[in-house]
This record gives structure tokens, C-alpha cells and sequence, in this order.
């Protein structure tokens, strides 16, 4: 009995590595994530239901993760939408120890307003959970 319940402690402690709240301070970002199930809502865009998450803060718009795919406890890989729908990046996201990293795999970079210009954030990003 105790050997079944260590397997499902593993099992629900495992699945909860990609549902998170997570920043990455150095360029202003919040990630929200549930990949497990679309039980978010993005904020400004409720009337398409939940979803698996976004990512917004220092950057142009929100942008919502349209799928999302857990390769295996520590690897994802995710599809983020800008708002209007017009431009796609897909990521793949890696946990660590301590924090989670986040590549552009494929797609448009996405940007954020410096003065009055469009800069490309950097393809990889760090993001820790949120304190």
C-alpha cells in the first residue's frame, strides 16, 4: 500500500512541472502555464475559453499558447499566438533545477516597445517560478 501511494505522489508531483506561474525578471515577462490541461484564461481574450497559458509583460501584446505537447517531465514544447492571430513561435521549454528555460524554436521572434521601436527579445530566456 505505501509503495502505491509513493508511485502516485511521483505521478501528481511529476505532472505539476509544466503548471506554473513564472517571471523572467531581466526582460519583464510573466509566463502562466497549465500544460496539462487549457485551464487558463487569457486576460483581455475570455470569450475563446481557457487555454494552456500566456506570456505577457514587456512585450508587444499577449500571447497565447495555442498547444502545447510534454515531451517528458522536463521538456515541453509550446505554440504562442500574438493576439490578433497573425504571428505563431513555437518553444521549447526546459526545467532545471530551479528554473525553467525558454528557446524559439521556430517562427516569428516576438517583440517587445523600446522608445518608439519594435526590438526582438533574445531567443532564450530564463524564467523562474514566481515569488
Amino acid at each position: 500500500m505505501f509503495l502505491v501511494l509513493c508511485v502516485c505522489s511521483l505521478l501528481v508531483f511529476g505532472q505539476q512541472t509544466f503548471k506554473a506561474d513564472l517571471s523572467c525578471k531581466e526582460e519583464n515577462l510573466h509566463l502562466v502555464i497549465d500544460l496539462y490541461a487549457e485551464s487558463i484564461n487569457v486576460p483581455g481574450m475570455e470569450m475563446f475559453g481557457p487555454m494552456h497559458g500566456y506570456l505577457n509583460g514587456n512585450v508587444y501584446g499577449i500571447w497565447s499558447i495555442t498547444s502545447a505537447k510534454v515531451i517528458n517531465e522536463n521538456n515541453a514544447l509550446i505554440r504562442l499566438s500574438n493576439d490578433q492571430g497573425s504571428e505563431t513561435q513555437e518553444v521549447k521549454l526546459t526545467k532545471t533545477d530551479d528554473q525553467y528555460i525558454f528557446e524559439q524554436v521556430d517562427g516569428v521572434s516576438i517583440k517587445k516597445v523600446v522608445g518608439k521601436k519594435l526590438v526582438k527579445i533574445p531567443k532564450k530566456l530564463i524564467f523562474k517560478l514566481t515569488e
